[in-house]
């Protein structure tokens, strides 16, 4: 199952402790929720409409309403203080402010690897990029084809982005992708074809010989849903549906996102159609053990991904990376948004473990869960270059004044993405942001007196949207740790590893787990780096 691990530096922190530790770190967790949790809750949107800013203490207004954005990022968000000039408070912070921050930075699981520092260059890009921004230096150009520089990078760390066709064409693997959109499906295979192509055309060059250790075998696509509602046997069936029964063990995609099942053992023969050197690692997929993977699986299909290997004697292990918390069901929204399925009301993809679900103060709101998703690292970058669209929070609540202000019963309505609002003045925003609302520009009261004060106070819009944002990476944690006591509620072994540049991918956590002990597996692949 490892094999998916690709390039696993020796040094990576991996999130390693007892579980009675991370018992513990869950219920300090919901602890500090329970206190601040009113801000991972809050709504930025209504940030003058709800008052937010009076929400907070007094002692913390005070010391955050005239910092500067590189001052919050270094001071708030941050642990280093990079330059001496941001790292100097204007003000004596209040205790109760400091102790916020330190348990932030403390309980939330580490999101960079060890001696990972000076790796991630300008503009969050890493060393891979440094000579060109769009092309990975550490994959082969075959599979750059069709492929984002962030897909490019968790492609090389995990072996995955395009999953099924590098495990296929690069490492040799037989490999089945599941799909729930047919056009998806068609696409995949479209890619592929191109794929053989140009492999055939470079093996031409080579005398007939395509490069050392490429496959021209390429994955079988399969449309299909995997329903987080369904027991493992539906799934199982899935799995031997006709198209796919030639097909080897490997298994990625699923309706919500993706995710894949890989071999976890003996070699074949090589074959006539890989590159010299080369030894595929493969199974049948009938009688053999499964690895599945999901590389940012959506809201519930995680949880079905890791309930599917805690419960079918064929699969191994597991290799997750999560996103979209927001789009888990809880027993208070069992109906996740979307398309597909509904899930199965008794088993909700949010708490999972008997554990988490019995902690006082255990529950989530959307809203917290959805902040889980927002890039830390990325926002830091901003408030230390000033950006511009950093008023864009600021536009967006005072916007919303005025939308209540024609019509009080529109709150929180979802107003399409303006393009370059941070280039616009708050006039010419307001106006093309009630059009997206259905109200009429020409009607609203858009009275530059009052708007003007509150534009006035961005400062303090961005100030505790950073408090937000210094809550998020605390919830990830305890929504990992949710999933990591379950497995181990269960019988299984499992580590967190921090694989992907937070800068450049921010869901970076990597739930790895195996019905035996993962300990020698990993520090092999380590070995191998």
């Amino acid at each position: 199952m490892c094999r998916f691990l690709l390039e696993l530096p020796s040094l990576l922190a991996m999130v390693s402790c007892s579980l009675e530790a991370q018992k513990r770190l869950a219920a300090d967790i919901t602890r500090v929720l329970s206190l601040y949790g009113f801000i991972a809750d809050a709504y930025i949107i209504e940030f003058f409409t709800d008052n937010l800013w009076g929400s907070l203490p007094p002692s913390w207004q005070a010391a955050l309403a005239d910092l500067r954005p590189p001052q919050l990022a270094t001071l708030l968000l941050e642990n280093s203080h990079a330059r001496e000039e941001e790292a100097r408070y204007s003000s004596v912070w209040p205790l109760s402010l400091l102790a916020f921050k330190a348990s932030a930075d403390t309980l939330a699981f580490p999101r960079r690897p060890s001696g990972w520092a000076g790796k991630s260059k300008e503009a969050g890009r890493p060393e891979e990029f440094r000579d060109n921004q769009c092309q990975s230096s550490r994959l082969p150009p075959l599979f750059r084809k069709h492929v984002k520089p962030k897909k490019q990078h968790e492609i090389r760390r995990l072996g995955q982005g395009h999953l099924s066709r590098f495990l296929a064409f690069g490492l040799g693997l037989s490999v089945t992708a599941i799909e729930g959109d047919p056009r998806l499906v068609a696409q995949a295979a479209k890619f592929d074809q191109e794929l053989v192509q140009a492999l055939r055309k470079e093996g031409a060059k080579r005398g007939g010989q395509v490069p050392n250790g490429i496959s021209l075998k390429g994955p079988r696509h399969v449309a299909g849903w995997v329903d987080p509602g369904a027991p493992w046997t539906e799934f199982w069936q899935l799995l031997q549906h006709p198209e796919v029964e030639e097909c080897g063990p490997a298994v990625d995609g699923g309706s919500l996102g993706t995710a894949g099942v890989d071999p976890g053992g003996e070699d074949l023969p090589g074959s006539p159609e890989r590159g010299a050197g080369s030894a595929p690692a493969c199974h049948t997929l009938r009688g053999r053990q499964l690895l599945l993977t999901g590389l940012h699986a959506c809201g519930d299909l995680s949880v079905a991904l890791l309930r599917h290997f805690a419960r079918c004697p064929q699969v191994a292990g597991i290799t997750s990376v999560a996103c979209c918390y927001m789009k888990l069901t809880t027993a208070e929204a069992p109906v996740p948004p979307g398309p597909g399925p509904p899930p199965c009301p008794a088993e909700p993809g949010y708490p999972l473990s008997a554990w988490v679900s019995a902690l006082p103060g255990h529950r989530l709101s959307y809203k917290a869960r959805e902040g889980a998703c927002h890039a830390l690292e990325d926002y830091a970058q901003r408030l230390k270059g000033q950006s511009a669209a950093l008023r864009t929070h600021c536009f967006r609540a005072a916007l919303e004044t005025v939308i209540r202000a024609a019509d009080p019963a529109k709150k929180r309505l979802g107003v399409q993405t303006i393009a370059k609002a941070h280039q616009l003045t708050f006039g010419e925003y307001a106006r093309l942001g009630l059009e997206r609302v259905g109200l009429d520009p020409h009607a609203a009261r858009l009275e530059p007196g009052p708007l003007q004060e509150l534009l006035a106070q961005e400062g303090k819009v961005v100030a505790f949207f950073s408090l937000a944002l210094l809550l998020a990476p605390l919830v990830e944690t305890l929504l990992l740790l949710d999933r990591m006591i379950f497995l181990q509620e269960e019988g299984f072994h499992c580590q967190l590893l921090p694989l992907f540049d937070p800068a450049f991918s921010p869901r970076n956590l990597v739930l790895v787990a195996a019905k035996t002990p993962l300990g020698s597996a990993l520090s092999d692949v380590a070995a191998e780096d």
